[in-house]
């Protein structure tokens, strides 16, 4: 069993501070924990049963040691609460807020002390905790009705900030996208970045780790711990408090200095560890990585049927340091017999709007050994786009094997074409430069294909 594995896959989980209510932190929290693929026990000392399971006056009353425990009571009731949780606990998730990111220093010494006396790991506090869709394991306390869950797949999420979290996972959720793992880890006086990635890097069910981080506690341990894991899978990591404002902001959210950024981006660029500029691009670049492995080389072919959409691409291409190389004579003078004379044969390469969907496919073929990762653009506006697009798609994918991404738009034909599309394995993105995003996620420097 793997260090970690009774975080994620707790077979017993104690809630401190449940409660029937289901307009209260305990009360939510309470019903999501009732999913889980494990034995539930109620910690309040006002009941003797909470929605049918076993409550018990204090953690010391439990019939058994647990793997998890979560406190969902102040700050200032936190560490007599810890306390009692020796040798009755191996996890405790300390939910509450009002630590050192509320100016309580001392309060935050105190659990930290208390947590290496007794021998319990602590996550938070400060933070929202855990999810894990395939152990049923979700510690948020947020009603499912409020926050859609994503379905299981293969990213997992390690986050600074609760809110981002959030974020991350209701766009995960939008972008069809699944869900692996998720931490949300706050004021980390315990459990932090560099040991759930050193866990995540063999975990089976995570292909990719989507990081987004604030501060970093121990410098070589964090560069030491991510360039393990993305040595094994794919990284991608967004640090706010780049600048003056936003580092402030940072320590006043969790109580942990964020440091100097440009020395941070540097040893990242050192490194080729995968940094994301904004929120988007994170979110991009997991997508694209979800979905295909990542593979060397920076040459890209654009084939699109709207020229302007071609230029939008070819200037993220340039932004992004992605090559547009020029097409060999030969494949020009096979594309051009076979094509009408008022496509554009370059690259990109402009089949307009008069497109004929087979006409994708003999582009793609013609340019397999060209280019090391390809972007097809398809405004369904037009006649000549159809549902067979998605079938070209798929059989290069099988053929060819390199990293494939489509923009899709202008409705008709375009939800159905979409869900064929990503049902192949191919990544669709709403607007060209978010396209190029996610192809850049999925070609990385070094001796290309072929």
């Amino acid at each position: 069993m793997k260090q970690l594995d009774p975080l994620f896959f707790p077979k017993s989980v104690a809630l401190v501070g449940a409660t029937p209510d289901p307009a209260k932190l305990g009360g939510i929290v309470l019903r999501n924990l009732l999913r889980l693929k494990g034995t539930v026990y109620s910690v309040n000392p006002k009941y003797g049963e909470v929605l049918g399971i076993p409550s018990f006056p204090s953690v010391t009353e439990l019939p058994e040691t647990v793997d998890l425990s979560v406190i969902l009571r102040p700050a200032a009731e936190v560490p007599a609460l810890l306390e009692a949780h020796r040798g009755k606990a191996r996890f405790v998730l300390i939910v509450s807020a009002g630590f050192a990111e509320a100016g309580a220093p001392e309060l935050q010494a105190d659990i930290i002390r208390i947590g290496r006396e007794g021998g319990l790991r602590l996550v938070g506090p400060n933070c929202l905790g855990l999810y894990n869709p395939r152990h049923r394991l979700d510690t948020m306390f947020l009603p499912h009705a409020c926050l859609k869950r994503p379905k299981s797949g293969n990213v997992a999420v390690v986050s600074q900030s609760g809110a981002v979290m959030i974020c991350l996972l209701d766009a995960i959720r939008m972008s069809n996208t699944g869900i692996s793992k998720v931490v949300n880890y706050g004021n980390a006086v315990d459990l932090d970045a560099p040991e759930v990635y050193r866990y995540l890097a063999d975990d089976g069910d995570t292909a990719v780790v989507v990081s987004y981080l604030e501060s970093v506690g121990d410098g070589r341990a964090f560069l030491d711990a991510a360039r393990f894991l993305s040595d094994r899978k794919p990284l991608l990591i967004l640090k706010a408090g780049k600048g003056a404002g936003g580092g402030a902001a940072a320590f006043s959210h969790t109580g942990r200095l964020a440091g100097n950024y440009e020395v941070f981006h540097s040893l990242m660029n050192h490194y080729g560890l995968h940094e994301a500029a904004d929120f988007d691009e994170l979110l991009d670049g997991a997508k694209a990585v979800s979905y295909q492995r990542p593979a060397p080389g920076t040459r890209v072919c654009i084939i699109t049927n709207g020229g302007g959409s071609g230029v939008l691409a070819a200037d993220e291409c340039t932004r992004r340091g992605l090559e547009l190389p020029c097409l060999p004579e030969g494949v020009l003078r096979g594309l051009r017999a076979s094509f009408p004379s008022f496509y554009t044969v370059a690259n990109p390469i402009d089949l307009t709007g008069q497109v004929r969907v087979d006409d994708y496919r003999e582009a793609l073929f013609a340019v397999r050994d060209v280019c090391d990762g390809f972007l097809v653009i398809a405004l369904t506006g037009v006649a000549g786009v159809t549902l067979r697009l998605a079938d070209h798609l798929r059989e290069f994918r099988e053929q060819v094997g390199k990293p494939l991404v489509v923009h899709i738009a202008q409705g008709g034909v375009a939800p159905r074409l979409i869900r064929l599309v990503e049902r192949a394995g191919i990544p669709v993105y709403p607007s060209p430069e978010r396209a190029v995003r996610g192809l850049a996620s999925l070609l990385v420097k070094g001796e290309p294909h072929g």
